[in-house]
């Protein structure tokens, strides 16, 4: 179905799981990760697979991959609390890294059929417009910043050149595969380690501010759909829930699944990137157009999370 992929940052969090999702269904599996966040030990054993360890500006990785590949999913990037310590290293993979994987699609990939980008609601910011639609941005951190420029090149790829781009802007995504061992992963896995190991679960600022939480499946369904719907090609969608869940709720959710009801909210001061007090995310162009549905209410995500990090 899907010929020969390139998935760059295919040993991270999504692009990992996106890579187990695509195995049954892809000739051949190219990995581009330069496993700074990452880990080899992410990506499932296959034949089908071929690893890279390298930066998405690497010109000589590209020349040898893009020749052979008929989709690109674009995870690879820099992190949100990464991007305020060093703001060039966040343009450099953010912005220069995606530039350059489009550019060189453009000139290397003549039987290419998508690019699938994956953006963040982060381009959100701190939303005036509840739940925000893709018609909306308010940009106010670099992450935000260079995630958002990639996607304007992405829309001139498509209208000077038609090149087949899609970009999908994932909100909070959780479940399996998203490892503690990573410092910069999400609040639910870090939630679910203090929670395992008997210790306050850590909440930075007053706890009421809200996130949009999507199960990973539902996110890789999108994906999937992003990839093979026509309708998709120069377009943007959100892939989220719609409902707001507040990081208290969260906690308190973390410890009905876990049976840690008597484990207290360790609270500190909001951090430099804290600048959203809440998230949720319109859905109706994505259900509409691509028949995507959330499959997972936030409760049975972490049911399901909970089995995962129990080895069930």
């Amino acid at each position: 179905m899907f010929g020969n992929v390139l998935v760059t940052g295919g040993a991270g969090f999504l692009g990992s799981q996106l890579v187990k999702t695509l195995i049954p269904t892809s000739d051949h599996i190219f990995i581009l990760d330069n496993l700074s966040t990452g880990t080899k030990a992410a990506i499932p054993p296959s034949d089908k697979i071929t690893f890279y360890q390298g930066c998405i500006t690497d010109e000589a990785i590209l020349n040898e991959i893009l020749p052979k590949v008929d989709y690109i999913f674009h995870f690879a990037c820099k992190n949100l609390v990464l991007s305020v310590d060093n703001v060039y290293a966040d343009f450099h993979t953010n912005v220069l890294g995606g530039f350059t994987l489009l550019r060189k699609a453009k000139e290397l990939s003549p039987r290419l059929k998508r690019f699938v980008y994956a953006s963040t609601a982060s381009v959100y910011g701190n939303a005036e417009i509840l739940p925000t639609p893709e018609s909306y941005y308010n940009i106010k951190l670099p992450y935000s910043a260079s995630k958002f420029t990639t996607e304007h090149y992405c829309d001139v790829y498509f209208n000077m050149y038609q090149l087949p781009v899609t970009t999908l802007r994932f909100s909070n995504v959780y479940g399996p595969g998203q490892l503690i061992s990573n410092p910069y992963c999400g609040v639910i896995a870090k939630f679910f380690d203090s929670a395992e190991n008997g210790l306050p679960l850590q909440i930075f600022g007053d706890g009421k501010q809200t996130r949009d939480f999507t199960y990973v499946e539902d996110a890789m369904d999108a994906t999937i759909l992003a990839a093979v719907s026509d309708i998709a090609i120069g377009e943007k969608y959100n892939v989220g829930t719609g409902k707001e869940t507040s990081i208290l709720q969260l906690a308190s959710s973390i410890k009905q699944v876990t049976g840690t009801h008597t484990l207290a909210n360790d609270f500190h001061p909001k951090r430099s990137v804290d600048v959203v007090q809440r998230r949720c995310m319109n859905t109706a162009k994505i259900e509409q157009e691509l028949n995507w549905k959330k499959n997972h209410t936030l409760l049975e995500g972490l049911k399901k999370t909970k089995q995962w990090l129990k080895g069930l």
